[in-house]
């Protein structure tokens, strides 16, 4: 079905708050996840909702858990998130981290052990919006699903990376990916829609190469591989040592498999006008990318930006509703009946049609 972005972002909303989450809590939830889904990023979306619901119930997420400061050195401050929902501690440590980098110039900002982080172009998205440009460094903690380059064996997570360009009258230019060829929630979106994979993304617990989506569920679940060989997985391995070892948080060391999932990011946001280089960044950007998409002046369009599919998914999606296969609504209805939820939008949208 096509659901509406403000129906379904209402029904997120309904569904954490009555599950003790605050208004303000819930809304930060409701705005990331649908934003996922508008840019086509299904597997940062409301699929994720069930594996929420059950990280919630297993202790893994805390709903109003609050920021600790473990070190303020002006430009350079680290945060522990204590496990508390990561809409809310990865926009309020952006929130600060723009404010000092418009006070200093930069700022460095470590975010330890916060709940899934959702969809980190977000991050990179809300600096560029302030004028700000920011890169992220991902570590996820969940249990290993990725071999490192010539492995079969799963080491780390998806660990992704993120970096926001802001341009003066034009949308920003975003970067952001898994550093493993597929996402997992893209493997489950996958799933969901009964599609089979591309070549090369997934191996079975064996170490074969498979095409079933369904591999990376079993007992014991199969392996996702790195993008670009030995570039993504240098990539991952830097991700998990600058956003979580640097910063003191939890790492991804051993075969240790949670309930939850756990981010830790550290970001680099600078301000471009304090540097005194806004002009010639400006510029020299705009004549880098111009030259990037040149190749193909005679077919417009072919040579995308990073950012403008998902900024062409959104105005469709806005327009025409934000496709809901019925096994993900299904899997949300049913996470949510086990938590003794019930007549909530979600469940009525199962009587649609």
């Amino acid at each position: 079905m096509q659901v509406d972005a403000d129906v379904l972002r209402a029904a997120v909303v309904e569904l954490f708050v009555a599950l003790g989450a605050s208004e303000e809590t819930a809304a930060l939830i409701g705005v990331h996840l649908v934003e996922a889904n508008l840019r086509g990023h299904d597997s940062h979306g409301v699929g994720v909702v069930p594996m929420y619901l059950a990280s919630l119930k297993a202790g893994g997420m805390m709903l109003e858990s609050e920021l600790r400061l473990v070190s303020d050195m002006g430009g350079m401050i680290i945060f522990d998130a204590q496990r508390g929902v990561g809409q809310v501690t990865g926009h309020r440590a952006m929130e600060l981290g723009i404010e000092r980098a418009k006070d200093h110039g930069s700022a460095i900002i470590g975010l330890r052990n916060s709940h899934h982080l959702g969809r980190i172009g977000h991050w990179a998205e809300q600096c560029a919006a302030a004028g700000l440009v920011s890169v992220h460094f991902v570590n996820v903690v969940a249990g290993p699903f990725v071999a490192p380059f010539g492995g079969t064996r799963a080491r780390l997570g998806t660990n992704p990376f993120a970096a926001g360009f802001p341009r003066a009258g034009a949308e920003p230019v975003i970067v952001d990916f898994a550093t493993s060829t597929l996402a997992m929630g893209k493997v489950r979106v996958y799933r969901n829609e009964g599609r089979t994979l591309p070549d090369n993304a997934l191996l079975t617990a064996e170490g074969l190469p498979t095409n079933d989506p369904n591999e990376l569920f079993t007992t014991p679940p199969g392996v996702l591989t790195p993008f670009g060989q030995h570039k993504g997985s240098g990539l991952a391995l830097a991700c998990e040592l600058l956003g979580a070892a640097l910063l003191g948080g939890e790492t991804q060391h051993d075969g240790t498999s949670d309930p939850a999932v756990i981010n830790s990011m550290l970001s680099i946001i600078v301000s471009p006008e304090r540097m005194g280089t806004l002009e010639a960044f400006g510029g020299e950007m705009a004549q880098v990318l111009a030259w990037m998409q040149s190749e193909n002046n005679d077919h417009p369009g072919r040579v995308l930006l990073p950012g403008e599919p998902e900024l062409a998914t959104r105005r469709q999606r806005l327009d025409e509703g934000i496709p809901l296969d019925p096994t993900t609504l299904g899997q949300i209805v049913a996470s949510a009946e086990g938590l003794g939820l019930s007549d909530l939008q979600f469940q009525r949208l199962t009587q649609v049609n």
